[in-house]
């Protein structure tokens, strides 16, 4: 394998970690975790995933925690289906329990940041669980599997919490045997997150089934899925001979999983052939069961259903509706809904029959577009579509009439139409005489082919509503002559018609029309005479886009924009009249607007010159976009049609930021992913901080937004699945080294990046089992990128992404589909993910976090009033500061005390309290199956209630349980009061 270098330059070894030396001397070598392996966040943006569809750069970490005491010691191979291909995969109990019987090395987790190095083996008669080497008795270094009283994944135990190298341990790959009368945690580090699968499922199974473990796996194992494939192979054996032709079971098992290689099912099939010493090319039914339960199983998949099947091989519909409520938050899951996904997903009959769903079946269930990372009701319009104009973002366009540069690029109609079916709400034309007397469009002053204007008109009116039925804007650039302005009007007032919105705007508004209410309506956007102007044509001021481009104004965008204002040109007066509620007209500044600009009327802005004012006069710019439209056009530098980043003036507010759809990569990628959440109808409502008259924002903020709740993003990279290889890449064959980059795009103090490591030679089903976590100030306006590049030593090379808005985000396991460099879909390739949002406040490691805000008010975040020096208005607000901070209180003591409890139960923050529950209740039953504890479910807050004698760590659950109902409760009451008092202050 390739080797790694530290920060002091010193030679790492992929390899394992070496066995610390005999007796108790602890080692210290670790998997490191994401948080110490993965790149930091940014503030401001990405200097690297910008050029991530190239080379990426970043460096491969070692682990934080050196072992210096490394000895070489020969033991027998540990068994991980991740680290090779060619290696055989996990995926069934009887497998875990044979790579016990084999043995893992194991980081023993002490109190004061010991680590042991450690042999850990399962007995032969599956009694008990040894370790070696250790000072004690042989007889006395292991664990009754009888004894052991629940097996807990993560980081979860008082020992792992208090340990102060608690951050460099990766929560995939610890885990902890709970054992004995008084609770005992004996806690453990895995090498690698499938090997600590692989224990933690062994022993569930051993400790539900005991020494008939083997015998229950035997009488139950795969009888749906061997029953099924038995009699798939029995109809393709038309003529009952026993076995079927090599190239028709490629193409079965091809047919059943369509995301496999032909070749690799075909090399699979060789091999076995050859190990059997078999001539010819015939398949016995052994052989293609074998090999289908050989490829076809994805032991991430296989792990998680065992989890969720009281260590069955299968989930019946009480197993499925615990699944889907738990994990992948489906609210008023009957067993009525589980048994119609059984039937929709389970191939074999009998599974069907019985109301089972086996591994194949939950594999299918979780590839469905039912658990597709993107929530199914933003695939409709589902915003409050009644705002003003001016308090959505709009997909726009940028030259549309061009399809590679805008420079020397051709111009062709299929721009506007790749636009328009894309969901685009505004597009341009850059409009000039031509000739015949037929206006024509290009770029001017650069060799742009041309396009005559009627043809453009004809497919606007074909393709204006494809995609949405909301209006659509034409950014008017006019160069032309009054003789051929006035052939302009003709074309669109014949072609277009009524769809032309031509109404004149209510003075005695103050805001811009809905959306809703311009359904199937055409705006023109363009320069307007005055209404006062009598004659038939008049002289306006120009703004050449394509002027400023030619000339290559370098450092001074800014003033290069202003220099053009003084140009003007003749307007006739019909072309003026189809303007209505969008005028174009020049900014000068924000007062000068507040004061009189109106609010029909609509200024562009150089990218430069809308970054200048972002950075300088951020508040101003939100507060000048709730109620006027802002188009941000690119940049004349960008010859090369490149794009700017739509984030960089979204968190401003701009609403028209005008994107060049021709040119694929990171910033149409985030253009692309922003407009999916509303339908893909070109409207996204801005965030209501964005909205507000009274409220103000930052754009630039680096810290929480007032008014607005945190969220914490908990994402696990589990697998991908189908990696193609990068196109145009040669130098290494079929092979990939894939790795993946999550991003978070957003305002600057949400914008991050984390990491993967890199699956060396694997692209057909990576594991990473590696977990991130995100601190999301501004939801609203906050993107989740994925990125899966390919690891190679002259620059990592791009295979596929998937971008998508923060409020799109299913929560639990889900597929993430991923797509070309272009937008396509790669056919099946995803990654396989966990998705958790919990709203914890603070930051720090989640630890950390929990310990930290309880240490008082002091260490608590109020919200703070602005002062206005208006003595009437400061004094009024002075009275809502207290309902806040009680307010505030009332919250942080709930999610303290829930914290709690989970910790209690063995779970991480990110758990939610039905999983809490699920976690407990094994514990709530005695030896002979009495309860310990009842719920009690008369109240209208369920209680714990104790029966006789309990172990105190039963009593120390039930008092957290007990405590966070009473904050719920005292949250509730006192809510809508403290509410009314703040609602009077506004009043006030």
């Amino acid at each position: 394998g390739r080797s790694r270098f530290d920060s002091a330059g010193s030679r790492v070894s992929n390899g394992d970690c070496a066995l610390a030396g005999a007796g108790d001397q602890p080692g210290s070598a670790l998997p490191a975790s994401p948080e110490s392996s993965s790149s930091s966040s940014k503030e401001k943006g990405f200097s690297t995933s910008q050029q991530r569809e190239g080379k990426s750069g970043i460096p491969r970490r070692s682990s934080i925690i050196k072992d210096g005491t490394k000895q070489k010691r020969e033991r027998k191979k540990t068994v991980s289906f991740s680290s090779m291909p060619t290696e055989k995969k996990i995926s069934s109990a009887s497998d875990c329990i044979n790579a016990m019987v084999e043995g893992s090395e194991l980081k023993k987790i002490r109190s004061n940041s010991r680590v042991y190095h450690r042999y850990f083996l399962l007995d032969a008669d599956m009694q008990s669980l040894r370790w070696e080497p250790s000072k004690k008795d042989s007889e006395k270094a292991k664990i009754d599997i009888k004894s052991i009283k629940e097996v807990r994944t993560g980081k979860n135990t008082d020992i792992f919490r208090s340990n102060g190298i608690y951050d460099q341990i990766s929560e995939d790959c610890a885990f902890s045997i709970i054992y004995g009368e008084n609770y005992e945690s004996l806690d453990l580090v895995a090498n690698s997150a499938d090997i600590a699968n692989i224990w933690v499922t062994g022993l569930r199974y051993l400790i539900s089934y005991g020494k008939h473990t083997l015998d229950m796996i035997e009488s139950t194992q795969d009888n749906m899925r061997t029953s099924w494939l038995s009699q798939m192979f029995s109809e393709s054996d038309v003529d009952n001979l026993g076995h079927i032709p090599l190239c028709n079971a490629v193409q079965f098992i091809k047919d059943l999983n369509p995301g496999l290689k032909t070749n690799k099912i075909e090399l699979k099939f060789k091999e076995l052939h050859r190990s059997k010493e078999k001539t010819g090319t015939e398949v016995t039914k052994e052989e293609f069961i074998e090999v289908f339960h050989e490829l076809c199983t994805r032991p991430e998949i296989y792990f998680l259903l065992v989890q969720f099947s009281s260590n069955k091989e299968f989930l019946d519909t009480k197993d499925l509706m615990m699944f889907l409520e738990a994990e992948q938050g489906m609210a008023h899951v009957t067993e009525e809904i589980s048994l119609e996904i059984i039937h929709k997903y389970e191939p074999a009959k009998e599974g069907q029959e019985k109301g089972c769903l086996s591994i194949d079946g939950f594999t299918n269930y979780l590839t469905s577009p039912d658990c597709h990372i993107f929530d199914p009701e933003h695939k409709k319009v589902c915003q409050d579509m009644k705002q003003p104009l001016s308090h959505y973002f709009i997909n726009s366009s940028h030259n549309t009439y061009l399809i590679e540069d805008q420079f020397r690029g051709p111009s062709d109609i299929t721009g506007y139409i790749r636009a328009l079916k894309m969901g685009c709400r505004s597009v341009e034309l850059d409009v000039w005489d031509g000739p015949d007397n037929e206006p024509v469009i290009y770029t001017g002053h650069t060799m742009t082919s041309q396009i005559v204007f009627r043809s453009v008109i004809d497919i606007i009116n074909k393709y204006a509503f494809f995609a949405s039925e909301y209006p659509l804007i034409l950014c008017l650039e006019n160069h032309c002559s009054i003789k051929q302005q006035k052939v302009m009007v003709q074309h669109m007032k014949k072609i277009l018609g009524d769809k032309l919105h031509t109404q004149s705007p209510n003075i005695e508004e103050s805001y811009l029309p809905s959306p809703e209410s311009l359904k199937g309506k055409i705006l023109i956007k363009a320069k307007k005479l005055s209404s006062n102007f009598s004659g038939l044509e008049g002289d306006v001021t120009d703004e050449d886009e394509g002027a400023e481009m030619s000339q290559r104004v370098g450092k001074e965008g800014v003033e290069q924009q202003n220099s053009m204002t003084g140009k003007r040109f003749q307007l006739c007066k019909e072309l003026s009249e189809l303007v209505s509620i969008c005028k174009s007209v020049q900014f000068k500044e924000f007062q000068v607007s507040f004061q009189l600009q109106k609010y029909w009327e609509v200024c562009s802005f150089n990218e430069v010159l809308a970054s200048k004012y972002a950075n300088e006069n951020p508040g101003d710019f939100v507060n000048y976009n709730k109620r006027f439209l802002a188009r941000v056009f690119p940049s004349p530098m960008r010859i090369d049609s490149s794009n700017m980043n739509p984030q960089d003036f979204w968190k401003c507010g701009c609403q028209i930021v005008a994107m060049n759809f021709q040119t694929p990569g990171l910033m149409m990628d985030l253009n692309i992913g922003w407009f999916r959440q509303n339908g893909n109808c070109g409207y996204v409502l801005r965030p209501a901080i964005m909205r507000e008259e009274v409220s103000f924002f930052s754009a630039n903020t680096k810290d929480t937004v007032p008014g607005v709740s945190p969220q914490l993003l908990h994402i696990k990279i589990i697998s991908g699945q189908n990696f193609p290889k990068p196109k145009g890449s040669g130098a290494k064959g079929d092979v990939v080294d894939p790795y993946v980059y999550v991003e978070i795009h957003g305002i600057p103090a949400d914008c991050a990046e984390q990491r993967t490591k890199t699956m060396h030679q694997n692209g057909d089903n990576p594991i990473f089992d590696e977990s991130f976590e995100f601190q999301i100030n501004l939801p609203e306006l906050a993107m989740v990128r994925f990125v899966v590049l390919d690891d190679d030593y002259i620059g990592d090379e791009f295979i596929g992404q998937y971008t998508i808005p923060f409020e799109c985000l299913q929560t639990g396991y889900r597929h993430v589909p991923l797509q070309s460099l272009t937008g396509e879909n790669l056919a099946h390739a995803s990654l396989f993910v966990h998705v958790a949002i919990t709203n914890r406040r603070g930051g720090g490691k989640p630890h950390k976090r929990g310990l930290s805000v309880r240490k008082g008010k002091k260490s608590r975040e109020y919200a703070s009033m602005r002062t206005l020096w208006i003595k009437t208005i400061d004094e009024v607000f002075k009275n809502a500061l207290q309902p806040i901070r009680d307010a505030t209180d009332l919250r942080e003591n709930m999610q303290n005390a829930v914290v709690s409890f989970k910790e209690l139960c063995g779970l991480s923050p990110v758990a939610n309290l039905m999983q809490c529950i699920l976690a407990v209740s094994m514990r709530l039953v005695g030896p002979d199956n009495t309860p310990l504890v009842v719920l009690n479910l008369n109240d209208q807050y369920p209680t714990m209630e104790l029966q006789g004698i309990v172990p105190e760590v039963l009593k120390k659950i039930v008092t957290a349980y007990d405590m966070m109902i009473q904050t719920i409760r005292t949250l509730v009451e006192n809510t809508d009061s403290l509410y009314e008092k703040i609602v009077q202050c506004q009043k006030a």
